[in-house]
């Protein structure tokens, strides 16, 4: 088999959004890169290209015209009230706050226009919170949808990279497998691995592993932006936190492809890495199993608006602030200690029509498209997006009837494990839908929705007006099989507000760099324990900015 040997200024492990990131600071410095990833030229821009594209900024001209006020001490007040940062290595990753910070109340947004980059107007407001003002949660609507989606923040990263190596000041490694890092007198000087057979399989699909090959590589700096560990389920149960979040769940959906499978981060512990802040991760309770999938065990995470009701396992409604789309983890412990590893959603047409929203670039063709005329058709026109209900008439977690007693029928042949009563079912909406005759309530979700509605943007396109569950003019009746759905890393490599990687004593481990997930999206975990959405490619952006201008 051949043996590639090579050396540029700077190697970036990862082709995805932090490594292309980091890839095209590092040209702008007049540095050579080599940039290898084990997947195909069809798979550059990572797991941001199958996102929503949503950006974590603030006090932004898209939030005023829709009559939001933020600021920079409100936002921080709300990233430390999620973040409940409370250990000693938690120093690096609290600078990254602040520094993200700054940056999403500042340079931010120009700097993102500078290369092309626009939003949709209505601002979407994740991750409500819903119990106390100085805990988790965000405060205003923060997420801003990318017009183009993920696709559209990989785009003009990608088309510089490829621009840089018709220049010949970067060059591409596609099917290279970077196995582990060369490291002499205690400095990081390459990498080495094995050059994997070409694939033509579509990007996301599972590839073949077949060796033709190895390499060593050497150079300056090594930056290592290779994601997560949530396409890889083993690695996800062995950092459970079982003690916060109960125990791990034997089924999971994958919200990334196979190749998020945490080894580049192994590889760099083993040669003298640290990594701190590996139990604290975002996993997803809202996952669907994909009729249409891409990639192995493919889940799709719905992004739901306030209405619908949402039921654990054995069927008892979930209480506030466990309402949709409030609080992440908080749900998941509740989901889990109830004994099963997967609630339900029971709605109707209307709230499907206004509320349900499909994560990922390839479920929005409409905003991927970045068309005003595709966004109007799907989002205000009759029914709900075209991708809803193919996964309403496909999808194997979805069951609709007439009728409430033949909707629970078709939710226990879904889940024989765990039937649910019908009349305890029955008795828990009927309370739910006699709130709905006053303009005022006591049930905590009713208020909720009444408070979306309040804004702008919920009302326009994301919260239906409230009825009666119960009500046949709103019907059918639809119930969902939600399952644990695994999506982030939240610790990882440990490094400092340049991305130098750090050694567990807390001293650089000169030579080597970390940017994105595998860093825990900056200094090995700046989000804490909670995420606030739009901080996932946020983090990869400005991590990757950080490693590259530094490396």
């Amino acid at each position: 088999m051949a043996h590639l040997e090579n050396k540029a200024d700077v190697i970036v492990v990862g082709g995805g959004l932090s490594g292309l990131v980091a890839a095209h600071e590092a040209v702008s410095r007049g540095r050579s890169v080599l940039l290898l990833d084990q997947e195909g030229a069809q798979s550059l821009g990572g797991q941001a290209w199958w996102s929503l594209g949503g950006l974590f900024m603030v006090d932004t001209p898209e939030q005023r015209r829709m009559g939001i006020r933020d600021s920079r001490a409100l936002a921080a007040r709300d990233w430390y009230g999620s973040a409940q940062f409370d250990r000693p290595e938690d120093a690096n990753p609290r600078a990254y706050a602040e520094a993200y910070l700054d940056f999403a109340a500042g340079e931010m947004r120009g700097w993102l226009q500078g290369f092309g980059m626009r939003w949709f107007p209505v601002v979407g407001w994740a991750e409500r919170g819903g119990a106390l003002a100085d805990g988790h949660g965000n405060s205003v609507p923060r997420f801003h949808i990318t017009w183009g989606t993920g696709t559209g923040v990989v785009k003009p990263f990608a088309a510089l990279a490829h621009e840089a190596a018709a220049a010949g000041r970067l060059t591409f490694g596609f099917r290279h497998r970077v196995r582990g890092l060369v490291v002499e007198g205690g400095v990081v000087t390459g990498v080495e691995g094995d050059v994997l057979a070409e694939a033509q399989e579509v990007r996301g699909a599972a590839t073949n592993r077949d060796v033709t090959g190895s390499f060593r590589y050497t150079g300056e700096s090594v930056v290592i932006a290779t994601g997560g560990i949530g396409g890889n389920h083993d690695l996800v149960r062995r950092h459970w936190p079982e003690d916060r979040l109960g125990k791990a769940p034997k089924f999971m959906v994958s919200g990334v492809p196979d190749y998020v499978d945490g080894q580049m981060q192994i590889a760099a512990e083993a040669a003298g890495a640290g990594v701190i802040n590996a139990d604290r991760m975002w996993h997803y309770t809202e996952g669907l199993r994909n009729w249409d999938p891409i990639w192995p065990n493919h889940g799709i995470r719905i992004l739901p608006g306030p209405s619908s009701m949402w039921f654990d396992g054995n069927g008892k409604r979930m209480e506030a602030p466990y309402l949709p789309g409030f609080d992440t983890l908080g749900t998941l412990k509740r989901i889990l200690a109830a004994g099963h590893e997967h609630s339900w959603f029971i709605l109707t047409q209307k709230i499907i029509e206004k509320e349900f929203a499909l994560s990922g670039s390839e479920q929005n063709p409409d905003l991927t498209s970045g068309k005003w005329a595709e966004v109007l058709k799907q989002r205000l026109g009759k029914g709900a997006t075209p991708a809803v209900e193919a996964f309403k008439s496909n999808g194997a977690d979805f069951v609709v009837a007439d009728d409430l007693e033949t909707l629970v029928a078709g939710m226990n042949q879904l889940a024989p494990d765990a039937p649910l009563d019908p009349a305890a079912i029955r008795a828990q909406i009927e309370a739910r839908d006699a709130q709905i005759e006053n303009p005022y309530a006591k049930d905590a979700q009713v208020i909720a929705i009444r408070g979306a509605r309040a804004y702008r943007g919920d009302r326009l396109i994301r919260t239906a007006k409230p009825h009666r569950i119960l009500d046949p003019s709103a019907g059918p009746l639809i119930g969902v099989k939600l399952n644990i759905l695994t999506r982030k890393s939240l610790g990882g490599l440990h490094t400092d507000l340049t991305g130098q990687v750090l050694r567990p004593n807390g001293s650089p481990f000169s030579g080597l760099f970390a940017a994105g997930e595998v860093a825990g999206f900056g200094g090995g975990g700046y989000h804490g324990y909670n995420a606030l959405e739009g901080t996932f490619l946020g983090g990869c952006l400005f991590s990757g900015r950080l490693a590259g201008r530094h490396a």
